[in-house]
């Protein structure tokens, strides 16, 4: 049997995404990321980040529609996938603003089979959820998940509610637009690399999201780093985020910063070659306890290591002789 049917249980249906979510929504950097996206495949052997073509923010104002039609232009004219599968979604206006359903209908009626997932921002509920369902859906996207862009306290009031629904595959928090809209009382360094990571209304909101997502089976993503010049800064933030509060995944907004992103969640070498000597020995003892360097193991800490693995594929990283068998073709699309 395959280790992620004996080991996860309930866990098998557990989303599992690539640790970079990188956003451009200019045209010129758009097909920039997705020649950059290219090129990685090609490298790694594996899609180690997303693209998500922006409509929203990231994208200029004015000329909405026009952008829209870029954005299925830029997605229908995307090659085949070869024998890594590309990964590209796009990010729409919200359910209340004037240009969401044009958006839907524009982007998912005209390249749906070529996207993996749409993100809806200024999610505050379930109920807006629902709304962007019932909009997808009826543009031909039913089989489309949905991303949710938290960035509200009522939104994270409403975290678990949001996770819960079965449409939704991620919860990204979006800490810029959660300070401003405290009105003053979280001061512009909660917006900073560093105070991001000690004003305490900021870290519950980044908590309380990953909790969401981990009840649920969705993937937390964290949000961005501004100071994209600053490598060593956003390596530090996003080992934080990934060790600290639980996420994993990442924005990323400048292409200096996917690599970084990418190689901070990976596992190290140590860990990944403790875990293929582990998931090894207990494949061969048919999933029994085993004893490894003086440390007993059985199948709790078996899905641990199993869980290392799979983030080291998605991750690029290079897999223990013996292991690589289980991500193989058809069989590394489940993990």
């Amino acid at each position: 049997m395959h280790p992620r049917d004996v080991l996860l249980g309930a866990q098998a249906g557990a989303v599992a995404l690539p640790v970079c979510d990188h956003y451009s929504g200019v045209e010129a950097r758009m097909r920039k990321s997705l020649a950059l996206q290219t090129e990685c495949m090609e490298r790694f052997g594996a899609c180690v980040f997303d693209v998500t073509l922006d409509c929203e923010d990231g994208a200029p104002v004015g000329g909405e529609a026009e952008h829209a039609a870029l954005v299925a232009e830029l997605l229908t004219g995307l090659p085949a996938d070869g024998p890594v599968a590309r990964r590209v979604g796009a990010r729409v206006h919200a359910v209340d603003h004037p240009a969401f359903e044009a958006d839907v209908a524009t982007i998912v009626t005209r390249a749906g089979d070529r996207l993996a997932y749409l993100m809806i921002p200024k999610v505050e509920s379930a109920h807006d959820v629902a709304r962007a369902v019932a909009a997808v859906d009826a543009a031909g996207g039913s089989h489309l998940p949905l991303h949710a862009l938290i960035e509200s306290a009522l939104a994270v009031h409403r975290a678990f509610e949001i996770a819960a629904h079965p449409r939704i595959e991620s919860l990204s928090f979006g800490l810029m637009d959660f300070v401003s809209a405290h009105g003053g009382a979280i001061p512009a360094e909660g917006m900073g690399v560093a105070g991001q990571f000690h004003h305490p209304l900021v870290l519950r909101a980044k908590l309380e999201i990953a909790s969401a997502c981990h009840a649920h089976g969705k993937v937390p993503a964290h949000g961005v780093v501004t100071e994209f010049r600053d490598v060593a800064a956003l390596r530090q933030a996003a080992r934080r985020a990934a060790r600290e509060l639980g996420y994993t995944r990442m924005w990323s907004i400048h292409p200096d910063q996917i690599l970084p992103i990418v190689e901070a969640f990976a596992p190290d070498a140590e860990e990944v070659e403790r875990a293929g000597e582990i998931i090894a020995a207990a494949h061969a003892a048919e999933w029994a306890p085993i004893s490894h360097r003086g440390q007993l193991h059985d199948r709790a800490s078996y899905r641990y290591f199993w869980q290392v693995l799979e983030r080291a594929h998605r991750t690029g990283r290079t897999l223990p002789a013996g292991i690589s068998c289980f991500f193989d073709s058809g069989v590394a699309q489940r993990s």
